[in-house]
């Protein structure tokens, strides 16, 4: 990934980091990495989509990485959130995106499409459901409330933060290595993790995601959303239920799917060629 260029945008009242590569005159593509990556998260999807013409944006969301970090956990409200993509989106010049969004950013992308769906042009959703779904499940669903057993402690303060810091993040890497197939994660890429995990303010503002997702109330009633939308999603996915998925799927207008048998919730690192595959289809339209 020689060719990818960094900036940083003043939107929302937070900086934001940003990777981009491909030609500035290509279609953008926007891509939202989830917990607990950062831009890099991406690095097998960029030079693909690079390569089959389009310009991709992968920005460090807010309280990630080289980011800023709002104090508080309102200032992770999905509402912030979706208003951080659109407002990135006017700093390029774009009207409409083609967004595609992985685990938290995958349900940043979802509520982008239930609040400002004029926003968004194409929609591509890796292993995550609707977030009103998923809160939803996570308190009725007994499956999915096994699989959240870790949400509902990061309700505490100071304590998740605490044990993930600890033995060198030694939690978070326990996790991606648990949670994905064997060798989909190099060390390589757990030295670059382990630097964005160690920046001061990152643990509580990326935990401060899933504070705040168990405050917030949802609509009684999910708009249809007509965006064009792709749903990928690794089956053996220790963290989210495939119902959920299907579930949220069945909230579109105009959606289709990819369902990976054998990949896990890290499907984007563990079958590159297929994932890339299906977004430049998607994307191209």
């Amino acid at each position: 990934m020689d060719d990818i260029r960094f900036g940083r945008a003043h939107i929302n009242g937070v900086d934001i980091h940003y990777a981009e590569a491909g030609a500035p005159d290509a279609p953008p593509v926007m891509l939202l990495h989830g917990f607990p990556e950062f831009w890099a998260g991406w690095r097998a999807q960029i030079p693909a989509l690079v390569a089959a013409g389009f310009r991709v944006i992968a920005p460090d969301q807010r309280g990630y990485n080289l980011s800023g970090k709002p104090k508080g956990v309102a200032a992770y409200d999905l509402d912030v959130l979706a208003a951080d993509v659109a407002a990135l989106a006017d700093h390029f010049g774009i009207a409409r995106l083609k967004l595609v969004g992985h685990d938290w950013g995958a349900s940043v992308a979802w509520w982008l499409a239930t609040v400002m769906p004029e926003r968004l042009e194409r929609l591509a959703i890796i292993n995550a459901p609707h977030p009103a779904l998923w809160l939803k499940a996570m308190r009725e669903d007994p499956k999915q409330k096994r699989k959240s057993w870790y949400v509902q402690m990061f309700r505490l303060p100071w304590l998740p933060e605490a044990l993930m810091r600890s033995r060198n993040y030694r939690g978070l890497y326990d996790g991606l290595v648990q949670s994905s197939r064997p060798g989909t994660f190099r060390e390589s890429d757990f030295a670059e993790y382990r630097e964005a995990w160690s920046r001061p303010g990152v643990l509580t503002a990326t935990v401060n995601w899933y504070r705040a997702l168990l405050k917030k109330r949802m609509p009684d009633a999910l708009p249809w959303i007509k965006t064009p939308l792709l749903l990928i999603w690794g089956v053996e996915d220790r963290f989210g239920e495939k119902s959920g998925g299907e579930a949220s799927l069945a909230l579109c207008e105009n959606g289709r799917s990819l369902f990976v048998e054998g990949a896990t919730h890290w499907v984007h690192h563990e079958e590159p060629a297929l994932v890339n595959a299906a977004l430049i289809d998607f994307l191209r339209g």
